[in-house]
């Protein structure tokens, strides 16, 4: 995921923790109040950090393996090809996208980097599929930064 990071312009690392859903579920529920499993959650590194840790450490993405295990097999891909699909989209939310308030920012630029790792349907694809093709007709000048900054959210 480093070209990924390289594209975003993310400096510090994002650490990447695949799990059982059990373990997203009390992550789902100690930050974000809801007591479901669910694919990916992305926690961007918060402004409490000292400067050096801010500086190496751009944020942490949780992706639930049983969630990526199901998902591989409806759509027929392998496991490790989910993992990655949701890495992808968790450090899209890290570097401050965010799909609900920007109009197909992040559904672009998600498809792009999708095509230039060779991944199949990437996770905004299937969930709106309207918009992502509206958004590929969009500019490709894409902002970054972010439109809101949660602690954790669910990414799919």
């Amino acid at each position: 995921m480093l070209r990924v990071r390289r594209a975003l312009g993310l400096r510090g690392q994002v650490n990447v923790l695949v799990t059982s859903s059990v373990a997203v579920c009390a992550l789902n529920r100690r930050f974000r109040g809801e007591n479901k499993a669910t694919d990916v959650l992305s926690f961007p590194s918060t402004s409490s950090l000292p400067e050096s840790r801010k500086q190496k450490l751009a944020g942490d993405v949780a992706i639930s393996a049983d969630i990526a295990r199901q998902n591989s097999i409806r759509l027929g891909h392998s496991a490790a090809q989910e993992i990655k699909i949701l890495a992808l989209h968790g450090i899209l939310h890290v570097a401050g996208f965010d799909h609900e308030r920007d109009n197909g920012e992040m559904a672009h630029k998600e498809v792009t980097l999708r095509r230039a790792l060779g991944l199949p349907v990437a996770l905004m694809e299937r969930i709106r599929p309207e918009r992502v093709q509206s958004a590929g007709r969009q500019s490709s000048k894409l902002r970054r930064g972010p439109t809101r900054a949660p602690v954790a959210r669910r990414l799919g």
